[in-house]
This record gives structure tokens, sequence and C-alpha cells, in this order.
């Protein structure tokens, strides 16, 4: 060891190579020998999804735990169907409320192509021989002022027949081919209250015709 070592305190490397070489000779031997590959046991995917390691895909359901037999579900009072005879069928109803929606919307829609169509041959009818767009003015104007008059009578006389069956059903307790034909009397009466007498004893009998016949082909078809 020089005199510069002293004083800087740094060990000579002699001691330093027998210190480092010291651990080496006193740590234990590797004996650790890998399993050679056995291709005979090795597991394919099925065996393995089915081992007792992989985790059971049943519980990864959100439900999985709970006891189903003790859970409560949500009646909803409004998913009832009517209870009246004849509301059991193919066009159900859950009451008043769904025949007045659905019957007035697809009345008025229908009334309205009806209307249209209505327009349609009138337009093109009334324009014969005109230049074109003369003849589209013409057919439009037509379509306009036929189509919504026919829809929007057709959606009032629609509400009103609605009310009316439904009063009548409940105060009968039974749905059936009278309630409809008396419904649509009235109805078709109550529309053309204001014209005097015949005009509504016509309109309460065309009503009326058509809710027998709508009534009847329900009954037969659906």
């Amino acid at each position: 060891m020089s005199i510069w070592d002293k004083l800087t305190g740094r060990k000579s490397s002699s001691s330093t190579t027998s210190s480092s070489a010291s651990p080496t000779s006193n740590a234990p031997a590797d004996t650790f020998q890998p399993t050679p590959f056995d291709p005979q046991e090795a597991q394919d995917v099925s065996s393995f999804l089915t081992g007792p390691s992989f985790v059971d895909p049943s519980q990864l359901h959100p439900l999985a735990g709970l006891n189903q037999q003790a859970l409560d579900y949500l009646s909803l009072e409004d998913s009832a169907l009517s209870d009246l005879p004849g509301s059991q069928s193919a066009l159900p109803s859950r009451g008043w409320s769904d025949d007045l929606c659905y019957g007035t919307g697809v009345t008025y829609l229908t009334a309205l192509t009806v209307g249209g169509a209505w327009g349609l041959q009138e337009g093109m009818r009334r324009s014969h021989n005109q230049p074109p767009k003369l003849r589209l003015n013409s057919v439009l104007n037509a379509v306009t002022r036929r189509g919504p008059f026919l829809g929007n009578s057709a959606g009032v006389i629609a509400m009103v027949y609605n009310g009316f069956n439904s009063f009548i059903g409940h105060m009968r307790g039974k749905h059936d081919s009278a309630n409809s034909i008396v419904a649509g009397a009235l109805s078709g009466m109550l529309f053309k209250s204001t014209r005097g007498i015949r005009p509504m004893m016509i309109s309460g009998g065309i009503v009326a015709t058509v809710a027998g016949a709508w009534a009847v082909t329900r009954k037969a078809l659906f």
C-alpha cells in the first residue's frame, strides 16, 4: 500500500481482489435441472378451460350469487290488457287510451292518403292540356285542399267515436259490434249536428255502416 493510498483511504487492488473473490468461492453450486418437455403431457385448450384453475363463466354474470327465487319483479298495471270481452285478439288493447291514440292516428292517415289521391286525380283532370307549371300548381292545390279536409274530418269523427265506444263498453261491461255501431251513429250525428236533421241522419248512417263493417271484419279476420 503506498503513501497516497494511506492518505486517501483507498485500499489496495490486491485486497479488493481477494475480498471480491472470497464470496464467489463460498457460493453454493447451482443444481437446478430443467424437466424435459413431453408432448404427450401438454394440455389443449378445452382441458385448460375446463380445468379447476379457470374461473367459472357463470360467476361472471351480474346476477351471480343472488337468490333468484327471492327476487321481486316490477309489475306495471299499464301493461295489463283490457279485461273486456273481445279485447284479447290479434289487435289487443290496454284500454280506451290505446283505442283513442291508435284508432285516431290510423283513421287520420288513411283519410289523408285517400284525400290526397282524390285531390291528385281532380287536379290532373282539371289541368288537362295546360302548361307543366300550371298543371303542377293545380295538382298541388287540389291535393292540399282535399287531403287535409278529409283527414281532419275523419280524425275528429274517430276521436268522438272512440270516446263513445269506450263509454258504452264500460257501461255495458262488454265490447261487441253493437257498441261500435251505436258509437258510429252517435259520432256521425254529432259531427253534422249543426247542419240539420237530414244531414245528421245521413252522416250517422254512413259512420255507423263503416264502424259496423270494421267491427265485423276485425272479428272475422283478427
